[in-house]
């Protein structure tokens, strides 16, 4: 069975993501990641553009990688030059790679309005670079530009600039969806009647602005296509490129069809979390295969059925790409949620028994009280093991303190001081954030870093406050949830009180709470 190639340009076209700037480091932390999945092609930037990428293209010639070759990306020459003289062109033989993949013009608008250039010569200028980097033994993997809107536009030299790149040697064309707005029964059209003119291996290369990324993808893919390019988690400009996460876990669960190692698919999640913590951009919950709800069941009748047949509501086992199934717990889930964690907690609760009784009246009291376990599934495990005294604390606190000033210049400056007991020895660490959350937040991570340094590998990705009561004005209790994250991971926790600094305490020491919890479960 044909092989799916996966070629990922996270580093290139996922760092054009509004918010997303990668380091070196970054690039090099995601192709280690991307390479340990058995991704086929890392693209890792544009030779010449700019500093950081020289240097990420000099670092990655000295290492030897387990599966992934590295690409470097850039144009077709300038109008009216030799390819030997063209500066981009020279960059790409210089960075070093394996393969090379260069980008053109099929669509005749972008040659006459945006290259202001013949169309004769934009054929020249694809001919004559795909040629160049051939003559320096490089793997050419040509990106034909805008192809669909060129071919639905005039299909005729759409397919002159693809036979352009083929004759001058190109290993495989790549047929790119840049504006993102073809569907996937246009796509699947198309790709079929160019598979009948063009023998050489073909790739897509969707972007999302229909929401339609992946779908056309996986239509090239079954009008022939056997190469993929796109991102983890869907970075990417505007609204992203075709989500690599999801294209995969379709190949592998849905079509049969190999891409990575098959046993590398389990990795799935973990690598799409660990993208997102070093990419500093929030994983959606609602992600395909791997986002934190898209194996969550809430209402009681979907995990009744849940639990007498996985089939029931969930299109694959989770397990098959590293995710979980959670029942989440809130006022229309029942005792179902408290029996099925305490069973993960190896302790057996019946449904009837007056201790089960006993823990949904509690639930209830504290959801009655503003409390909000639907949203917090790590709040609820802290709060069924405590309740079981199935739980030793890993610090005690002995005391905090905030402070808020502003000051003459108009600036607002927040201090947090804080003490902790860990199994007797105490801590003291004061910081500075940018609000008194932020800088209580640093503060107690920095007292517990030195008995628990595993510690660094998370943050805070996200900080919510609710008002209940708002007839109380001021007074009114407040409900915090803050969403964590490390690298294989996200989880969220509640507080709830009337001062808005102690609700964001408890929700803050839950999380730190479940992240030690969670890593001594592994270890």
């Amino acid at each position: 069975m044909t092989r799916i190639i996966i070629y990922d340009t996270t580093l290139r076209d996922g760092s054009q993501t509004e918010g997303v700037s990668f380091t070196v480091n970054d690039k090099i932390k995601i192709t280690e990641k991307l390479d340990d999945l058995g991704v086929h092609y890392v693209e890792g930037g544009w030779p010449g553009s700019n500093p950081k990428d020289q240097e990420y293209f000099q670092s990655v010639q000295k290492r030897k990688w387990k599966h992934a070759a590295i690409a470097a990306f850039g144009s077709t020459r300038r109008p009216k030059i030799k390819p030997s003289d063209d500066q981009n062109l020279r960059a790409l033989v210089g960075s070093g790679t394996p393969t090379v993949t260069i980008f053109g013009k099929s669509w005749d608008l972008h040659v006459t309005d945006v290259l202001r250039t013949t169309l004769e010569e934009n054929l020249q200028m694809i001919a004559g670079s795909v040629e160049y980097l051939k003559k320096h033994s490089k793997e050419v993997i040509y990106d034909a530009e805008h192809f669909f809107d060129g071919y639905k536009r005039n299909p005729d030299y759409a397919l002159k600039a693809i036979r352009a790149a083929r004759d001058a040697g190109a290993d495989c064309i790549v047929l790119c969806d840049t504006n993102g707005g073809t569907l996937p029964a246009e796509v699947k059209d198309i790709v079929t009647k160019i598979k009948r003119e063009i023998k050489s291996p073909l790739g897509i290369h969707a972007h999302n602005d229909l929401g339609m990324g992946v779908a056309n993808s996986i239509a090239a893919v079954e009008a022939g296509c056997v190469h993929v390019q796109g991102t983890f988690n869907g970075l990417g400009e505007r609204c992203g490129n075709a989500d690599l996460c999801a294209v995969i876990g379709i190949l592998s669960t849905k079509l049969n069809k190999p891409s990575i190692p098959e046993k590398n698919v389990v990795k799935l999640t973990e690598a799409s979390y660990y993208i997102s913590e070093v990419s500093n951009f929030k994983l959606a919950d609602n992600a395909a295969f791997v986002g934190h709800s898209a194996f969550a069941h809430k209402g009681g009748v979907h995990i009744d059925a849940m639990l007498k047949n996985p089939l029931a509501y969930e299109h694959i086992d989770p397990a098959k790409v590293g995710n979980h199934r959670r029942f989440i717990t809130s006022e229309l889930a029942g005792k179902m949620p408290i029996v099925l964690k305490a069973e993960q907690m190896d302790v057996h609760l019946d449904k009837k028994s007056p201790e089960t009784q006993e823990l949904l009246k509690a639930l209830q009291d504290k959801e009655h009280g503003g409390y909000q376990f639907e949203a917090a599934d790590a709040s609820f495990e802290l709060f069924l093991k405590r309740s079981l005294k199935k739980y030793k604390p890993f610090f005690k606190l002995e005391g905090f303190r905030t402070v808020s000033e502003k000051r003459f210049d108009g600036q607002v400056f927040a201090e947090a001081s804080v003490r902790v007991n860990v199994d007797g020895e105490s801590r003291y660490n004061a910081a500075e954030g940018d609000g008194p959350v932020e800088a209580l937040d640093k503060a107690l991570r920095q007292a517990l870093t030195k008995f628990y340094p595993r510690l660094a590998q998370m943050r805070l990705t996200d900080y919510k406050v609710r008002v209940l009561d708002t007839k109380e004005g001021t007074a009114a209790k407040v409900r915090v949830l803050i969403e964590s994250q490390d690298d294989t991971d996200s989880w969220t926790t509640v507080g709830v009180h009337e001062n808005i600094i102690e609700a964001s305490w408890e929700a803050l020491t839950d999380s730190i709470e479940y992240k030690l919890l969670k890593d001594q479960k592994k270890h």
